[in-house]
Order: structure tokens, then C-alpha cells, then sequence
């Protein structure tokens, strides 16, 4: 554990030695804000909804931007050969860098409760709702997250990475997007894999162990891929 967090901590470090933190951070919030308080003033309710409704697309976006360059920026220096010789395994390393930016991301979080915060001065607010939408939205990145570390083991070349990363990403998005027209036959097993309509159920305040155990998967699949991408390196 000390090595992930080793390496957890030096990935998490470098977000904020380059401009990609506070560019992501203050761009999140800006357009998240400005997605969802003129509906808030129209409706003239203290509800939630809408900004949780936007966080699919948003992070879905902003992810990669977080993630292309985890393994592809070390490849491409030539820095992940001389970091897998050290003695540290290829999960350690994993770990290690999908953990900073899931770091990364509760600092943006956190920072967004201004938003919720404001919300409940103006009226009474769900709480419990609240809630359950932000133990969505970490589990929800987390799930992109891993899907952007995988597509980085795969290239060198970060824009690669960035766009393989956002065409998953999309791809598992608009499948719950499309349920309400795709034939009856294969609606539930679209609905099953979509990664916005898991989160739309805990976004409700109803934290399922099903959707749970969806990002857990979704998560541990993609980050044994990238595992395995890692320790084939070793035998070419």
C-alpha cells in the first residue's frame, strides 16, 4: 500500500504543478453553474435535479482531459520502463495513478457543494438526495476514470488516448439515451450497461447495490485491462 500511495501522491502533485487542475476545477464549476442556475431561478424550487442531470455529459468530457495522460505521458518520456523496474508492481502503479485523479476530482466536489449550499439558503432542499447524487457522481468518474487509464495504457500519444477514452465513455452514455426508442427486445440490456441510467437511479436518492456494483465492475474491469496492458510490456 505505501507504494500506491507513493505513487498516488506524486501523480496527484503533478496535476497541480501544470495548469490541467485549475483549468479543469474552475471549468467544471463555471459551466456547471451556468447549466443550472437560470433553471433554478425559473423554476423557483430548491431542487438538485438539473445539475445532477448535466454531470453524466460533463464529466464525460472533462475525464479525459484528467486521464489521457496518466500512462501515455509516461510511455511517451519513457519514464514507465524506468518506473516498472523499480520494485513496484504493475497494479501498484495502477492504483497508484487512478487514485490521484479520483483525488482530484472530490477536491472538485467539494468545491461544487457551494452549489447545493447556495441552493438550501433559498429553500428546503433533499438532503438525503443531495447526498446520494455526489456518492453518484464520484462512483460515476470513477467508472471514467478507469475507462481513461485503460485507454492510456494502450498509446504513447495522448490525444489518442483522450479520444478512445471519450468514445467508450460516450458510447456507454448514449445507449441510455437511446433506450426509450431501441426495441423492446434489447432496451434492458442497454439500460443495464449505460452508465448514465446507473446513475440517474442513485441520482433519485436511492443508492442501489445493483448501480454499485455496476461502477465497481466497470471499474475493476477496465483497471485489470490496463493492468494486464501494463505487465504484457514486460515479456516483448
Amino acid at each position: 500500500m505505501r507504494n500506491t500511495f507513493a505513487v498516488a501522491r506524486r501523480e496527484f502533485v503533478s496535476y497541480f504543478d501544470s495548469p490541467i487542475a485549475y483549468l479543469v476545477v474552475c471549468a467544471y464549476l463555471i459551466i456547471a453553474g451556468a447549466m443550472f442556475f437560470p433553471g433554478l431561478f425559473v423554476t423557483g424550487q430548491a431542487d438538485m435535479r438539473s445539475f445532477f442531470n448535466s454531470a453524466p455529459i460533463l464529466l464525460l468530457f472533462f475525464t479525459p482531459i484528467l486521464t489521457m495522460r496518466l500512462l501515455a505521458e509516461e510511455r511517451a518520456q519513457g519514464t514507465l520502463e524506468l518506473l516498472l523496474t523499480m520494485p513496484i508492481t504493475d497494479w501498484q502503479v495502477v492504483i497508484g495513478k487512478f487514485l490521484a485523479s479520483v483525488g482530484l476530482v472530490a477536491v472538485l466536489l467539494f468545491l461544487s457543494l457551494s452549489i447545493p449550499i447556495s441552493v438550501a439558503s433559498l429553500g428546503p432542499l433533499d438532503k438525503g438526495a443531495v447526498a446520494a447524487g455526489y456518492v453518484g457522481m464520484l462512483l460515476m468518474f470513477g467508472a471514467y476514470a478507469a475507462i481513461g487509464l485503460m485507454a492510456s495504457a494502450f498509446t504513447k500519444n495522448q490525444m489518442v488516448a483522450g479520444i478512445v477514452a471519450l468514445s467508450i465513455g460516450f458510447a456507454l452514455f448514449i445507449v441510455g439515451a437511446l433506450v426509450q426508442v431501441l426495441p423492446a427486445w434489447i432496451a434492458p440490456f442497454c439500460n443495464a450497461i449505460s452508465i448514465q441510467s446507473h446513475f440517474q437511479n442513485i441520482a433519485r436518492g436511492v443508492i442501489d447495490s445493483r448501480d454499485v456494483l455496476y461502477y465497481a465492475s466497470m471499474i475493476f474491469g477496465c483497471l485489470l485491462v490496463a493492468q494486464t496492458t501494463l505487465a504484457s510490456r514486460r515479456w516483448r
